[in-house]
């Protein structure tokens, strides 16, 4: 049984025809948002205004003391006017990052 907010969102998403080549969304993405913040999350879909659907998605919180704290956050949505940057994860470098050994200043706001 699906839950209201997928059926909503199989209704908005623009999901590109399996036919066409090169068409396949990728995996799993990295998205840096205006605000700076870090998520990581399986692309599910995005539209023409590159709103995304992201599904085991989990944000990554950066810390000049200590390692990368993940928050998970499940599925989630996040707005295209909120998207500074975004790329796809290769997944078997990702998995072999000790983030808890890594130490980053957390990113600032983009400055418009």
């Amino acid at each position: 049984m699906t839950s209201a907010l997928e059926n909503y969102i199989n209704r908005i998403l623009w999901r590109p025809p399996p036919a066409r080549a090169g068409a396949v969304l990728p995996g799993t993405v990295a998205v840096i948002t205006s605000d700076g913040r870090m998520i990581v999350g399986t692309l599910k879909g995005f539209d023409q205004t590159i709103n995304l659907i992201l599904d085991e998605s989990h944000e990554r919180v950066f810390s000049s003391s200590q390692g990368v704290e993940q928050v998970v956050l499940g599925l989630y949505i996040v707005r295209g006017d909120n998207v500074a940057v975004i790329g796809e994860i290769d997944e078997e470098t990702d998995s072999a990052l000790d983030l808890g050994n890594i130490r980053a200043e957390p990113l600032n706001s983009v400055a418009h």
